[in-house]
């Protein structure tokens, strides 16, 4: 009894009802945080469907690509569409989004760097943040002091940098310290798309070990360049600078990869309905199913609506070891590591 006349005593004391009609939250709460940034606007008229901005997305099901029908006049578009209630409006997807305008915009994206982005938008040194450690070397290597923290993150100061090279020398990491070029940039675009086609090519031709591969093991070739060399010079003809474009876009590259065994599928079709883009079907006269490799997304959806496993989902990695290769890691996706881990 005595316990209830308490609770009835302090309902009724003054201060606590005026501090319960006068509630209000504390200011770090109710202030919009710095990184606060819009929904994000889709400009599908740029996009390349790359899939960056699916990949850096951190929450779940908020960014997937689609693909309009193809019309008489044209091919449908390929596009991000943003679902609303599982958006947390952090940014990520346009910082990441190469084109130029933005496909994705979404307010002040204070921390989009454009020397970032796989094709290079001037000739400078630059410290990538995707790579590099913060082991401070090339901090201390540089003899005009052009390099400090900003942030958290290193940073070259343009105006102070003489494009030595020192910090290339000493940088641990393979592409976090490099150099990128102003010119031909449709050249330097045409050069990767080379190398990526002919990478993914090359661990798609592995079908006998993807099919091996278990979940918590791991690929690891090396991929020659000379087979690709000659034609990387009819389009930058300057081995140096081809080598080193390379080298930029390849450290950074992933690469999602479909592995369809056709021989043990059981045509069920749960695939066909369930692909954004159209370009898994039926072929009735060969009573098999058919995947355009060249519309295919790489979403991994029909992966995951398969229920015999025959779809397998891979990611594949690489850096440039040396002149002559390029080192792949293939992994068995995970995909709850890789919507969170990635």
């Amino acid at each position: 009894m005595s316990s209830l006349m308490w609770y009835v005593y302090e309902f009724a004391r003054k201060a606590w009802t005026d501090a319960f009609a006068n509630a209000h939250s504390k200011p770090e709460i109710s202030e919009k945080p710095e990184r606060f940034r819009d929904f994000p606007e889709v400009h599908k008229e740029y996009c390349i469907g790359c899939g960056a901005c699916t990949v850096s997305c951190p929450s779940p099901n908020a960014i997937k690509l689609v693909r309009d029908e193809d019309s008489e006049e044209a091919e449908g578009l390929t596009y991000p569409v943003i679902k609303l209630g599982a958006c947390i409006r952090c940014g990520f997807c346009a910082e990441v989004c190469p084109t130029d305008p933005k496909t994705l915009r979404c307010g002040e994206n204070h921390l989009i760097l454009p020397e970032f982005n796989i094709i290079p938008s001037k000739r400078q040194y630059i410290v990538d943040d995707y790579l590099c450690i913060k082991c401070k070397k090339c901090m201390k290597q540089c003899p005009v002091e052009a390099i400090h923290l900003d942030d958290g993150r290193l940073v070259v100061d343009q105006l102070k940098c003489i494009s030595c090279g020192d910090c290339l020398d000493v940088c641990p990491v393979n592409g976090a310290m490099k150099g990128v070029f102003v010119e031909n940039l449709q050249a330097q675009k045409d050069l990767i798309l080379l190398c990526v086609n002919y990478l993914e090519d090359y661990i798609n031709d592995k079908e006998e070990d993807l099919r091996a591969l278990e979940t918590d093991e791991l690929l690891q070739y090396d991929v020659p360049i000379d087979e690709i060399w000659d034609d990387a010079l009819k389009i930058i003809p300057d081995n140096e600078i081809a080598l080193e474009i390379m080298s930029n876009a390849v450290n950074r590259l992933k690469i999602r990869i479909i592995d369809w065994d056709e021989s043990n599928c059981k045509k069920c079709q749960l695939c066909i309905p369930d692909c954004p883009t159209g370009c898994i079907s039926f072929d009735e006269v060969k009573d098999t199913i058919v995947r355009d490799k060249n519309r295919c997304l790489r979403c991994s959806i029909c992966y995951q609506t398969c229920p015999f496993s025959v779809i397998k989902y891979f990611i594949a990695k690489f850096s440039m070891e040396d002149e002559n290769n390029i080192h792949a890691t293939v992994k068995a996706s995970n995909l709850n590591e890789d919507i969170f881990m990635e």
